[in-house]
């Protein structure tokens, strides 16, 4: 286990909720002992028993809890650039759905690829992340339709946490999309709730999420799904109102999802639902960027229910190829109206709540030491660069990497 270490002359983001804000500690010390934060405060309360202990002074740099991206789809195999020059050209998101690509398209990819490659090229991605002081990765299935193939993707998405330092929360998203000339229906009973229980079986899954949406899968059938996610005692994520509203949202309140993600075309009532439900909406405006969207996320309306609202990079081969979790923070203030506070929040906080994390996200004694400690003087800095990256150190389960 990690030694003691203190951590000098830093200004602290503990990102408390009832700290407002960010919850800064100025003129602070930070201790970690065996993977945890051991104790935080003012320097001048450092207890004693941690003056003769190894430190490191860190000249009022800011520390933050390590960041979290609470949904990606890294592991996939091969690209749609060829899809992006469409987009360019004036094809719909939609239209190239129907046409036989987007996810269908990276299906075939993914299903032809290697393990060995499929980790490989997933790696890659995540030491980007890593790189931006990104500890907690969440990683989805979907890019396979078929048993073999989702399984092939989870059991990818958990060697990533052998090979390199960083936590991974993987989701089954079997219901991502129809397979090319399937049925909906026939193709949830037959595949998709086998996938899930094998996997299941397996130990490769930590949530279940689903694509509700005119292009993938109605209420009735994803109801289906999280009926059987339920059984199985797994939590509940969908993707929701991202191109129209289905009512993806409304069923995500009524299972109690821990997220509810996209959601530009949620309303005032998903958001009150929301709210009553304690689901967190992750913001992805790196699809609603990359797909030039118009309608933006209900922002104000998770305001006033008190939503909590996270950020993720959503990093996918079509709609969101974003392998920068800073950049999706400046995003969202930028396209969305977030504050940087809120930002931050969202990457820290409230993307720990989307994955069901309450070890981490906030800085506080008992929690994991999985830190940030960056190059600025304000934690503003951290949402108004645009491609610059900031971190002086990131600390995993008290260990710098």
């Amino acid at each position: 286990m990690p030694a003691p270490h203190v951590y000098k002359e830093a200004t602290l983001a503990t990102m408390q909720p009832e700290a407002g804000d960010y919850g800064l500690i100025p003129n602070a010390a930070l201790v970690t002992d065996g993977g945890k934060i051991a104790w935080l405060g003012p320097m001048a309360d450092l207890p004693k028993p941690y003056a003769s202990v190894s430190s490191t002074n860190l000249a009022g740099r800011l520390i933050t809890p390590a960041l979290i991206d609470c949904h990606t789809h890294i592991v996939h195999g091969g690209n749609r650039a060829l899809e992006f020059e469409m987009r360019l050209q004036g094809a719909s998101y939609e239209e190239i759905a129907r046409a036989g690509g987007g996810i269908v398209s990276t299906v075939t990819a993914t299903r032809n690829t290697s393990d060995a490659d499929l980790l490989k090229a997933a790696l890659t991605r995540v030491d980007a992340l890593i790189a931006e002081g990104v500890s907690t990765i969440e990683v989805k299935s979907g890019y396979g339709l078929d048993i073999e193939t989702e399984l092939k993707m989870l059991r990818t998405a958990r060697q990533i946490a052998t090979q390199r330092p960083v936590r991974v929360s993987t989701s089954f998203l079997g219901a991502h999309a129809v397979p090319k000339g399937a049925n909906a229906d026939t193709y949830i009973d037959d595949v998709c709730i086998p996938a899930l229980k094998a996997a299941h079986a397996e130990g490769l899954v930590d949530m279940v999420d689903g694509f509700c949406e005119g292009i993938a899968f109605d209420v009735a059938q994803m109801t289906r799904v999280f009926d059987a996610a339920k059984a199985l005692g797994l939590p509940i994520k969908l993707h929701a109102e991202q191109l129209s509203n289905i009512g993806g949202t409304q069923l995500a309140a009524r299972y109690n999802a821990l997220s509810a993600d996209h959601v530009e075309y949620a309303s005032e009532a998903d958001a009150a639902a929301l709210a009553k439900s304690n689901t967190v909406a992750v913001l992805l405006p790196g699809a609603f960027y990359t797909l030039h969207e118009t309608q933006k996320p209900p922002v104000a309306a998770f305001r006033a229910h008190s939503v909590p609202m996270a950020l993720a990079t959503d990093w996918n081969p079509g709609s969101s190829p974003l392998g920068s979790l800073l950049l999706s923070m400046n995003m969202g203030c930028t396209l969305f109206g977030l504050t940087p506070a809120e930002a931050l929040a969202g990457t820290t906080r409230h993307a720990a709540a989307a994955l069901g994390l309450t070890d981490s996200g906030t800085l506080a004694a008992g929690k994991r030491a999985d830190l940030a400690i960056w190059n600025v003087a304000t934690p503003a800095e951290l949402s108004y660069g645009i491609g610059i990256n900031p971190l002086h150190t990131r600390i995993f389960a008290g260990q710098a990497t």
